[in-house]
């Protein structure tokens, strides 16, 4: 798998520091550097683009593509390495009842994967245009603790949660982060799909292949095949906008029973800050507790443990 995109001025600075003990002594003409880890390989060139390369590729891109979100306001695309538009005339699937399915967590450290899938019947479509409603990414976490309760009394969903010690238990080379999604994915459209709505389209915003996607499911005992894979779609379909609001507030209250718990304030992303507040759990608790609370795959990991010594 390979992820390409253009980094911001302000971002270059953190990553450089991020990456500055894994550098390759010897790198790719006009490259800034390149690392090599076990299961993705990372560059960035002269000209402010970098390039995940491997099986862990979305892993890591995912990293900066949220830090990206978090300080700049951009949201890129993870299958294009290009900003998202929010286009009205790019919403074809508004006017249709539709399934559609969008997740929250993946690029999280800390917390759950959430994946919910709804269905939004064109009766319903006023309903969500008058709330708001738009993909949660764009939208403050104080908005989404407004609307949400709303959508959720009123729009049929199904809603999965992957905890962290079940991730870290199945994690493996075979089976990453795309490959969970789509299983979680096909889940929860099964579910909704076997209530019988009557839907036009089931609609998932792409992020892997379709063809990968079914091969991702192929041992699923049921599974959902009827998809219009689409990038964008957020933007597109309001039952894909509203699944990505309800997994969103669901993963916002996981983090703040998860913040109670412990008795940490426990950020969101993967940056910098979410190292010390790794090594802040460690100290308090032991290293192992991560595997409670955190995806052990990640490369915060490392930094943890370098922390600690």
């Amino acid at each position: 798998m390979t992820i390409v995109f253009k980094i911001s001025d302000n971002i270059k600075p953190l990553m450089l520091e991020f990456y500055q003990d894994r550098m390759e002594e010897k790198k790719p003409p006009y490259s800034v550097f390149q690392v090599k880890d076990y299961d993705c390989v990372i560059t960035l060139y002269e000209s402010g683009k970098v390039m995940f390369q491997g099986i862990g590729a979305d892993i890591e891109a995912s990293y900066w593509i949220e830090e990206e979100r978090i300080k700049n306001g951009r949201i890129i695309d993870i299958t294009t390495g290009k900003d998202k538009q929010n286009k009205p005339e790019a919403r074809i699937l508004f006017n249709e009842s539709t399934i559609g399915s969008d997740e929250v967590g993946t690029g999280d450290f800390f917390g759950p994967i959430v994946v919910t899938a709804t269905y939004v019947s064109k009766e319903d479509i006023s309903f969500l245009i008058d709330l708001g409603v738009r993909d949660s990414k764009k939208i403050t976490d104080d908005k989404i603790k407004k609307i949400a309760p709303a959508i959720i009394k009123k729009i049929p969903y199904t809603t999965y949660i992957l905890n962290n010690e079940s991730y870290n238990k199945n994690w493996s080379e075979d089976l990453n982060m795309n490959k969970i999604k789509a299983i979680l994915h096909n889940k929860v459209l099964v579910s909704m799909k076997n209530k019988n709505y009557p839907y036009q389209k089931i609609v998932v915003d792409q992020f892997v292949y379709p063809a990968k996607y079914y091969e991702h499911i192929r041992l699923a005992k049921e599974k959902v095949t009827d998809i219009t894979f689409t990038t964008k779609a957020e933007d597109k379909c309001l039952s894909v906008a509203a699944a990505s609001i309800i997994s969103r507030y669901i993963f916002l209250g996981e983090m703040e029973s998860l913040s109670k718990s412990l008795g940490i304030n426990i950020p969101k992303g993967a940056g910098p800050n979410v190292d010390e507040i790794g090594i802040e759990i460690a100290k308090k608790y032991g290293f192992e507790k991560l595997y409670e609370v955190a995806k052990m795959n990640f490369k915060n990991k490392d930094k943890i443990k370098s922390g600690l010594k």
